[in-house]
């Protein structure tokens, strides 16, 4: 999808030879995925030459290249194997400078305990969904491919969408499609698909988001299952549960100065980052039954980012998928 959104560009955007091989160029390196907020999430981590930094959610490379160019080592995590698998052709220019390993980043400090080492110069997190996932009509992520109803990051997990449509009760699709999709017509959705599969089971993508679509017809151009898409992805990985988890392994294995810099795409990930830099921001706590303050034991970080980071137009405009990007940036005391 990416690429033909390039191809697509009306002609006055490249205005000579240099901007269309600039263009060809792009096209080349993020066939995978292209990566968001890439000059900004960079800068801000500030990584140091000889530093090893977690790329802890790698995709298809695009942060970790730039990492590596500026002079940082990297350790690559990500938990999709077709991701390792792509991210190792297009970093294997760099060497033994880079280290690949198939894990969730909740799981870092296993990873790292296996490599022997205990401090890292810094980390990065880019959440969400890459473009190759959305497009592979196979891992069962998109509303618009049909393919069988997995949505797994890491296909050695058992739970699939199809598991969670199917088996959930309608109480427990109610509370998936409110509180994870952020779907206002939860109750309906989950009544009414619960009825549906006790006629045939939810197979494959576009039985389920047909069916939604008949529930909640469409209005605007976003399709009406794509909240509850949403919800079941971060229910069948456990995404909130990891980033939550991830966050607290990361920050324990910073050495001091190193930062930690987060993107993520929709509210639920965004507020959990937030909340976890200011709770980890404050040196002392004070409450009104206490005689006096006290010093905070999570007391952590000093953050970089006041308001979160967002991309510009033009990178919005090349990569209508950024639009919802917040970067967030905080450094170990």
């Amino acid at each position: 999808m990416i690429n033909a959104l390039l191809f697509e560009r009306p002609v006055w955007f490249a205005t000579g030879p240099v901007e269309i091989e600039e263009e060809a160029q792009e096209m080349e390196d993020f066939t995978y995925h292209r990566p968001v907020l890439v000059t900004e999430a960079v800068e801000l981590l500030a990584p140091r030459a000889g530093a090893l930094i977690v790329d802890a959610t790698c995709g298809g490379g695009g942060h970790s290249a730039e990492i590596l160019r500026i002079g940082a080592d990297v350790l690559a995590l990500d938990q999709d194997p077709d991701a390792i698998e792509h991210a190792g052709e297009r970093l294997s220019q760099f060497g033994a400078r880079v280290t690949l390993r198939q894990a969730n980043f909740r799981d870092a400090g296993k990873v790292l305990d296996e490599l022997g080492i205990v401090g890292i110069g810094g980390a990065l997190l880019d959440l969400g969904v890459s473009s190759r996932q959305l497009e592979n009509a196979s891992r069962g992520f998109s509303v618009m491919r049909n393919g069988p109803l997995d949505m797994r990051m890491d296909p050695r997990r058992e739970l699939t969408a199809a598991t969670v449509i199917n088996s959930y009760s309608e109480e427990d699709l109610t509370r998936l499609f409110r509180d994870l999709g952020e779907e206002p017509a939860a109750r309906r959705i989950a009544s009414q698909l619960v009825k549906q599969r006790k006629i045939a089971p939810f197979q494959d993508t576009m039985q389920l988001a047909k069916a939604i679509e008949k529930i909640v017809w469409r209005h605007g151009r976003r399709h009406p299952a794509t909240q509850v898409f949403q919800a079941l992805r971060m229910e069948v990985n456990d995404e909130l549960g990891a980033l939550e988890e991830g966050l607290r392994v990361l920050t324990k294995r910073l050495e001091p100065g190193a930062r930690l810099a987060v993107i993520a795409f929709h509210s639920l990930e965004d507020r959990i980052v937030k909340n976890f830099f200011r709770d980890r921001s404050r040196e002392w706590l004070d409450r009104p039954e206490w005689p006096e303050p006290q010093r905070n034991p999570e007391f952590a970080f000093r953050p970089v980012t006041g308001k979160p980071v967002e991309p510009g137009e033009n990178e919005q405009r090349l990569n209508p998928r950024s639009r919802s990007a917040k970067l967030r940036v905080a450094e170990k005391i």
